[in-house]
């Protein structure tokens, strides 16, 4: 499809510019430069740092998207392996409630998959390395249009004067990986507890011994736990959640980070050098207790090329009326996951009794739900039918 190459007297080597190189961006620029867009990527190469604790659940829609732009991590017989599918998944509450999901009963491979974050990220840039389109710049060039992947704390965003509203959780995560005594078996587990939020996310493949923790808890605790001995955090560990992997013991460093709910106020805006459009994290940030962060973001990359690749002959992928097609269709999702993980966080970290009594109650009759229940499957799946 045509683009208008004319601006200010010379020619525009770009059609869209990337401002941010982490996964969101980095499959973004995949998705266009297959469809012939000249794409100017804009950042220095994404840490692929061994000491990167953090994990990543994707849906099969996510998978299918990195698949697409043969992204998609694979083993290495020489590595652990780096996607670990999630089988089946344990949500226990704080008085006896439980609730199991498994991807047997709705025809399903996997729930989800757990990836290894420098592992996407390496493959995301070898595909890089290898896609005609893609031109890697330090600065940002003059381009139709300039889609900001930044992060939640964007500095172009911040400089365009965009509206982000920020509303934080009383509450920070806490992350490290374990080796525990005993194998996970492809189960994903939850624990919400006193208000806290505990999950273990299986790593190296289906019969690993390991983990990636994500914990929400009160920021004091949350540093305490952080630097105290490797030992005390994973006795805390396997204390809250019962010992279900036998001992533990931590591998590397723990990281925290504060917890949010974000959003801007607008995804897409006309400036001086052309329009702009925000995607990932520069958009939005849910709590991370459903494991649908960089879910969003995907999908937003994936909607933002289809529409593109989609427009009518006569417009410019800085068309704005264009971009608002891709803001109605994203914005919808992100509301209704942030209302999701909004109502749920609220409703684990209640301490009245009373509301304890019935969420845990509640938990045990929606496990029982039979079609309700493999209906939210298929939707966290990333299933819309």
């Amino acid at each position: 499809m045509p683009s208008n190459p004319s601006r200010a007297g010379g020619v525009r080597r770009h059609d869209v510019a990337i401002r941010g190189t982490g996964v969101v961006g980095l499959s973004l620029a995949l998705l266009l430069a297959r469809e012939r867009l000249r794409v100017a990527l804009v950042g220095p190469a994404a840490p692929t740092g061994a000491d990167d604790v953090r994990a990543y659940a994707l849906n099969a829609a996510s998978k299918a998207v990195l698949a697409s732009v043969r992204a998609w991590p694979e083993d290495r017989s020489d590595e652990a392996p780096a996607v670990t599918p999630v089988r089946a998944m344990q949500v226990h509450g704080d008085d006896g409630g439980e609730l199991r999901f498994d991807a047997a009963p709705v025809g399903a491979e996997a729930l989800t998959w757990i990836v290894d974050v420098p592992s996407l990220e390496r493959r995301l840039t070898e595909a890089v390395q290898f896609q005609p389109g893609i031109e890697r710049l330090d600065e940002a060039p003059p381009a139709a249009l300039t889609v900001v992947c930044e992060g939640r704390r964007s500095s172009t965003r911040a400089a365009l004067g965009i509206d982000f509203d920020v509303r934080p959780y009383p509450h920070k995560a806490l992350a490290a990986r374990l080796s525990t005594t005993l194998p996970h078996g492809g189960v994903a587990r939850q624990w919400f507890v006193n208000g806290e939020v505990l999950a273990l996310l299986p790593l190296d493949g289906a019969e690993g011994h390991a983990v990636a923790l994500v914990w929400s808890l009160p920021p004091d605790r949350a540093d305490a736990l952080q630097q105290a001995p490797g030992a005390e955090l994973a006795a805390a560990v396997q204390q809250r959640c019962q010992a279900a992997l036998g001992d533990m013991s931590l591998r590397g460093a723990a990281q925290t980070w504060p917890l949010e709910r974000s959003v801007a106020r607008q995804w897409t805006a006309r400036t001086e050098q052309g329009m702009v459009a925000l995607a990932g994290d520069a958009a939005h940030a849910v709590h991370p207790l459903a494991g649908q962060g960089l879910n969003l973001g995907l999908a937003d990359a994936a909607e933002l090329a289809r529409v593109l690749a989609g427009r009518e002959y006569w417009r410019e992928v800085g068309d704005a009326r264009l971009l608002r097609r891709f803001e109605r269709a994203r914005a919808a999702d992100v509301q209704a996951m942030g209302l999701v993980t909004d109502g749920l966080f609220g409703l684990f970290s209640h301490d009245d009794t009373r509301i304890q009594g019935l969420r845990n109650w509640g938990l045990s009759a929606f496990d029982r739900s039979g079609p309700l229940k493999h209906w939210l499957v298929r939707q966290a799946m990333g299933q819309r039918s």
